[in-house]
């Protein structure tokens, strides 16, 4: 089932970015990091659309996050060697308002990591958490401070974003066979 098309999911980013530009009075210091894999197209939209509307001449800090070696339940996978993904942060993130953007927030847990992995790079300012989809069921006490939709489901959520100009971009509940 179809939770947001294109269109909608390009209006759910620009209000991400709106809420972000207003609640941040020293948008200057703020860098925005894309959790792999899904998290990452999120956050190139989320940072060009805040460049946008306040106008900056600029870019944005933008920085990748693997969590794959701080996830909790690697021991859960047995015998299968986990991919790893690249995480290129290219800026100092101590000091910064770092805006950390995933696609789906629901456990906590993918959150959780990411939060030990910049522990382990610097001391930012403060991390601000901003999801296209919050579907709720969390197992950690983490909420998003900016969330586009709401769909609270125990079903898996998928998120195709394919490139800038994709037609194909949509999120949807996973169908469960029963």
């Amino acid at each position: 089932m179809e939770i947001l098309n294109s269109q909608q999911i390009d209006n759910e980013i620009e209000k991400l970015a709106k809420e972000i530009s207003a609640t941040n009075d020293d948008i200057e210091n703020i860098a925005i990091i894309g959790i792999q894999t899904k998290g990452v197209n999120v956050a190139k939209r989320l940072s060009k659309k805040i460049k946008d509307i306040k106008k900056l001449t600029k870019e944005i800090p933008f920085g990748i996050l693997d969590i794959t070696l701080y996830r909790d339940d690697l021991q859960e996978a047995g015998a299968d060697i986990p991919t790893i993904k690249d995480t290129d942060i290219s800026f100092d993130v101590s000091n910064k308002n770092i805006i950390l953007v995933d696609d789906v927030l629901y456990t906590g847990r993918t959150i959780r990591s990411a939060l030990d992995v910049l522990k382990d790079l610097g001391r930012p300012k403060c991390i601000k958490l901003a999801v296209l989809v919050d579907r709720g069921y969390r197992e950690l006490p983490i909420q998003p401070d900016y969330v586009g939709l709401i769909h609270h489901t125990k079903s898996r959520i998928c998120v195709n974003m394919g490139d800038e100009i994709s037609d194909a971009d949509r999120v949807y509940v996973e169908e469960t066979a029963e």
